[in-house]
């Protein structure tokens, strides 16, 4: 097997084929509604209750939510592409154009969101032009039955409906978060 050289690029392009949800991270400057689109959110633990997030160090968001010290996480859904371009981009008002309300910890949550999870700030890790930020959870939202947002190959996408085989279908389900 040969190996192409490893670029910027070139790894953005191998890793697209890992088809990831599309989360928006919210918080509040004092009263000031702060957030940003985010690809590089999971799960991390059971027991103690954490999940990880990767801004970006160039990121202006991010100093905002880690002086908040909580922040809540959006889910968004197949028909929330709009809000994620939104909160993609820098600049302008990015709450101005969505309906939100607050969660426990005072953070953002948006209208329309499939869940939302709520977190105490854990810890904060550098990792090259990333950080790996782990937050505590402290609630959960109710969970919507649409179609999750999804991004793969540089685009954003929805799954298929229909059946996709058993919920933890592998011989192991204990492996399996």
């Amino acid at each position: 097997m040969t190996s192409v050289t490893l670029g910027p690029a070139r790894f953005r392009s191998v890793l697209g084929h890992f088809c990831t949800g599309v989360a928006v991270v919210t918080a509040c400057d004092g009263d000031e509604p702060v957030g940003f689109a985010c690809q590089s959110f999971a799960a991390l633990s059971l027991d103690p209750p954490l999940v990880l997030f990767c801004p970006a160090r160039t990121s202006r968001t991010w100093p905002v939510i880690e002086r908040a010290g909580r922040f809540a996480v959006n889910v968004l859904s197949g028909e929330q592409r709009d809000v994620s371009v939104t909160f993609g981009a820098r600049g302008a008002d990015k709450f101005a154009s969505v309906d939100w309300t607050r969660a426990p910890s005072g953070a953002p949550l948006l209208s329309g969101a499939l869940t939302w999870i709520d977190c105490d700030l854990d810890a904060v890790h550098e990792a090259g032009d990333h950080y790996v930020v782990i937050g505590r959870v402290t609630a959960l939202g109710e969970v919507s039955d649409a179609q999750p947002l999804l991004f793969y190959r540089g685009r954003y996408t929805v799954a298929e409906t229909g059946a996709v085989g058993e919920l933890f279908g592998w011989p192991r389900p204990d492996d399996w978060f």
